[in-house]
């Protein structure tokens, strides 16, 4: 009977350290997700420390310069069939080219950010965005619009150096005060891009 008893209890003694010994595995695959969900997590605090790494120059500077940008690019996408001068033309494709993906990545910022896209300033017109260093308004593009050979390409060359200086304007205000690393360095870009190019310009204009 006593050896009944015994077996019984080392039977008992062997489940209970095997159930032990699964739970510790358990708690281990258990630690091991955790892990893996802490990582997802931290990675969800990664993207939310990203998106509040900015502060309300980087947000002005992305509203700002989006419809800044859409202006530049509808300006130069007329140089297409209007513009007589091949190095007018070449520029112009030159800026639709670099600024139509900088929209793209600036909506992107807003979006992160929990603002949406950006359309156009709130409110904003050509007339309205005229208040942004260099905008044009609906004049200046009506008028621009009815020009063709050399008189566009004058019109068009002193309408984007001014245009320019706006940008380069604008994108110095973000490198000195915005906190949000890839708009300063967008902004750098532009800086050294849009003056270079407004030299380009001023050449072409017989002024450099």
């Amino acid at each position: 009977m006593r050896n009944t008893r015994t077996s019984l209890v080392r039977r008992t003694a062997l489940v209970a350290t095997a159930v032990t010994a699964a739970l510790v595995l358990a708690g281990c695959g258990s630690d091991d997700g955790g892990d893996s969900g802490s990582g997802s997590h931290h990675g969800s605090a990664s993207a939310s420390s990203s998106a509040a790494a900015h502060n309300d120059q980087d947000m002005a500077f992305a509203q700002g310069m989006i419809p800044h940008h859409r202006q530049a690019v509808e300006m130069a996408g007329l140089a297409a069939d209007r513009a007589s001068s091949p190095q007018v033309k070449d520029l112009a494709s030159r800026i639709e080219k670099a600024q139509d993906p900088e929209i793209r990545t600036m909506n992107g910022w807003l979006k992160t950010w929990g603002m949406g896209m950006s359309s156009a300033m709130p409110g904003m017109g050509h007339s309205a965005g005229s208040a942004m260093p260099g905008m044009m308004d609906a004049k200046d593009m009506a008028g621009l619009k009815k020009m063709s050979g050399k008189d566009f390409d004058s019109m068009f060359l002193t309408m984007m150096i001014e245009h320019h200086k706006g940008a380069v304007a604008m994108a110095g205000t973000e490198k000195a005060k915005g906190s949000y690393g890839p708009a300063k360095s967008m902004a750098a870009d532009i800086v050294d891009a849009q003056t270079a190019e407004i030299t380009e310009m001023n050449k072409l204009l017989g002024k450099g």
